[in-house]
């Protein structure tokens, strides 16, 4: 039998990626994409700046009250972002 070195697309892309250390940056991507689908219009609107550190979400609104109950949702916005994502990406959120 004849070995191939065919890979599939999924594999030569997930290699490049680890290659060129973007999955990072993909994830980051990612989470901001679906940031309005998972916290609704209304505090995206109110969304200054969203970014991604190793695995903390630094999330910057315009009203502090909204900062302040954000946090009561911490836990449960963590959640929402693993799973709309399919890999657990966030460990904690920081509202700045």
């Amino acid at each position: 039998m004849i070995k191939s070195n065919e890979n599939s697309i999924k594999d030569v892309i997930k290699e490049l990626l680890n290659a060129y250390k973007l999955n990072s940056k993909l994830n980051e991507t990612k989470v901001i994409s679906s940031w309005e689908k998972i916290v609704g219009k209304i505090i995206s609107v109110h969304t200054e700046k969203i970014y991604l550190k190793k695995d903390i979400l630094f999330v910057k609104f315009d009203s502090a009250a909204l900062r302040n109950e954000m946090l009561y949702s911490k836990e449960k916005l963590i959640k929402m972002i693993n799973k709309e994502i399919k890999k657990k990406v966030i460990k904690d959120i920081k509202f700045i």
